[in-house]
């Protein structure tokens, strides 16, 4: 049995490193009600991690709202003011972001309500995704 522990909390760490901390935030609140002891508990436990992989590809799959500020094609970069970014750790602010593919600013103006998605890409943040 310490082999298959061992497995799940190895497993639950890497989910944890890959998806944040909301991971880990919703494993201590469900994982409180089972234990590991009989196959159905076992069984419990895999879909309840199911459920947190999925919550949190969710999160990182997540549009936020913004609206653009200015746009700088030279520096392949916009302004947006932007509701929170939870992906990020960030609140609500006005930044400058990188853009993934240089056309997106083709279509964007100062004062366009967009939603949108952005990462951390090679330590910079970049818009990579806009509706």
């Amino acid at each position: 049995m310490k082999t298959t522990q061992s497995s799940i909390t190895v497993g639950l760490l890497a989910l944890t490193l890959s998806f944040g901390a909301q991971v880990n935030v919703l494993a201590a609140e469900t994982h409180a009600d089972h234990d590991h002891s009989t196959p159905e508990d076992m069984q419990k436990h895999q879909e309840l991690l199911q459920k947190d992989a999925q919550t949190a590809q969710a999160t990182s799959d997540a549009m936020s709202d913004g609206e653009v500020r200015k746009v700088d094609k030279s520096a392949a970069k916009v302004t947006i003011k932007h509701g929170p970014l939870p992906k990020l750790g960030m609140g609500a602010m006005t930044m400058v972001f990188r853009v993934a593919d240089p056309a997106m600013l083709d279509k964007l103006k100062a004062g366009d309500k967009i939603r949108f998605q952005a990462e951390s890409v090679n330590g910079a943040l970049t818009v990579t995704k806009i509706e």
